[in-house]
């Protein structure tokens, strides 16, 4: 499946032919963290010394040295690195050994950017949650479903977001892409 977003699947058009809205797809690493019977505070200076920020405690997104935590429940949280992707599990399972649990979803989930003064709208026409900047704007992140598939999405910028789903989930996302008139 990991063809699915080449420029030889059925992503290749809707990438190409969005006006005002570029879409492209990241290879991040990606990691779910749990705390498990550890207090958040003993995590977050884990997290603080490994790593020098704190994840949030909630629906937002911190960043610091090109690794994200995006909170995504209550003690969980997605952990996103575009730099050496295939370290990031070994990196934060060393980090909070005792603390929390650590699983690799890199393979699992397709990650893509959508930047651009269309972006917000194409998001909004699928989520069925406010996208309106009073409410998500800065580093917010959501949990929630487009065309019945589920989704993570976090703002990384004014303009641009990112949004992840289940690898498999990808020719029905591009569907729904291309059946969108933003």
């Amino acid at each position: 499946m990991p063809d699915l977003l080449t420029l030889d699947s059925a992503f290749a058009a809707p990438i190409a032919s969005r006006e005002g809205i570029a879409i492209e797809e990241r290879m991040p690493g990606l990691a779910t963290v749990q705390i498990g019977n550890a207090p958040y505070s003993a995590f977050a200076e884990r997290a603080q010394a490994a790593f020098g920020l704190s994840p949030p405690q909630g629906p937002q997104r911190t960043e610091s040295g090109g690794l994200s935590f995006i909170g995504i429940g209550p003690g969980n949280w997605l952990a996103v690195r575009e730099k050496n992707p295939g370290a990031l599990a070994p990196d934060l399972a060393k980090a909070f050994e005792g603390t929390a649990s650590v699983s690799d979803q890199s393979s699992g989930y397709t990650v893509l950017r959508l930047s651009g003064p269309r972006a917000r709208a194409l998001l909004q026409a699928g989520l069925p949650i406010d996208l309106d900047t009073s409410v998500f704007g800065g580093n917010g992140t959501a949990v929630s479903l487009i065309a019945h598939i589920g989704v993570i999405v976090w703002q990384i910028a004014p303009d641009a977001f990112e949004i992840a789903f289940f690898r498999s989930m990808s020719e029905s996302f591009a569907h729904w892409l291309e059946t969108q008139n933003i």
